[in-house]
């Protein structure tokens, strides 16, 4: 109505919106830039930020080499092994290189010495492990048995087969040892049923000089205080380390069992070609050396990828039994 009037009397028009609207002004002039806008919605926030990207990219290459260098393979050869080898070369023939490799009585003898490896096993950790609490605890000339406990780590496999081979001969210092003390002479390398024990008591004293810096690098982690109260509740040696340590320790434990499964599973090639050849018989086979005299002397590739597979799949399955086992007994004590 005063629009109209106005209009009417020569004035100019005057928006009823702009004037009805007039204290909303300063509300408008004092918004920020970035605010959102009448009717826009709220503003999405970027999802993908430097600080959530970075991780990803800086794990990207491992994560690649992994791939490429390790699974990719490992399909390859869980596909290989089921082609043939000679005059069935590269033709799918399914499982039958696998029901070749558990009728083959040197195979099955390389499964069975994984067996007592496995028995072995906890003699492997529990050296270590004591000697190491040994250390720990600081007893006279500490520093030098640490030397000492660490330097056939240091010695090539090679090196340490061929040192033993003296030493365990029929006529070596060992057996000059045990005749001074009134027993006859072993044959420690030539016997079928002593063989593996010597071969698997040698690898034992060439790497637990490891598993022992791994067990040191644990203590350090130890909670001093435990110990101490310890000790002021009259707790002795075997309580301390029953009650305190192996719990204190429980993830050094496990990743030094997994470890050294591991290094027993495919780390005794060396010493095993040097010291026995898998002899006497094929009673020192094991898997790794199986594979290897099946893929460079024998020419059957396919039958050593079945054989690998097997090795994985024991690897695997122990692996995590093991994990079960460790952490079932450090909870109960």
């Amino acid at each position: 109505m005063t629009g109209s009037r106005l209009s009417r009397l020569g004035a100019p028009d005057i928006d009823e919106s702009s004037v009805s609207g007039a204290p909303d002004a300063p509300a408008r002039a004092h918004r920020r830039p970035d605010a959102p806008g009448p009717g826009t919605g709220p503003v999405r926030r970027r999802r993908w930020t430097e600080d959530k990207v970075m991780p990803f990219v800086l794990v990207a290459p491992a994560v690649l080499i992994v791939v490429l260098l390790r699974l990719v393979p490992l399909v390859m050869g869980a596909n290989f092994s089921l082609t043939g080898d000679g005059d069935a070369n590269g033709a799918f023939i399914g499982l039958d290189n696998y029901r070749e490799l558990f009728g083959d009585e040197v195979f099955r003898t390389a499964l069975k010495n994984v067996g007592l490896l496995l028995l072995a096993l906890p003699v492997a950790v529990a050296v270590p492990g004591l000697l190491a609490t040994f250390l720990f605890m600081k007893v006279p000339g500490h520093r030098l048995y640490r030397s000492v406990y660490f330097f056939p780590v240091v010695l090539s496999p090679v090196i340490i087969g061929a040192i033993f081979n003296v030493v365990l001969s029929f006529d070596g210092p060992a057996n000059q040892l045990i005749g001074a003390l009134g027993l006859g002479p072993v044959d420690w390398l030539g016997d079928s049923s002593v063989a593996m024990f010597t071969v698997i008591g040698v690898h034992i004293w060439a790497t637990f000089g490891m598993a022992l810096v791994i067990f040191m690098a644990g203590f350090a982690t130890v909670d001093q205080s435990l110990l101490d109260a310890a000790r002021s509740d009259g707790a002795n040696l075997r309580q301390t380390v029953w009650h305190v340590i192996i719990p204190e320790l429980s993830q050094t434990i496990q990743f030094v069992f997994v470890t050294t499964m591991i290094g027993m599973l495919t780390g005794m090639f060396g010493l095993l070609y040097i010291m026995t050849a898998g002899g006497p018989g094929g009673a020192t086979y094991l898997p790794e050396l199986y594979i290897w005299v099946q893929q460079g002397q024998m020419n059957r590739p396919a039958l050593a990828s079945a054989a690998s597979m097997v090795l994985f799949a024991l690897m695997i399955i122990v692996g995590f039994a093991q994990l079960r086992l460790i952490r079932r007994a450090t909870k109960e004590s």
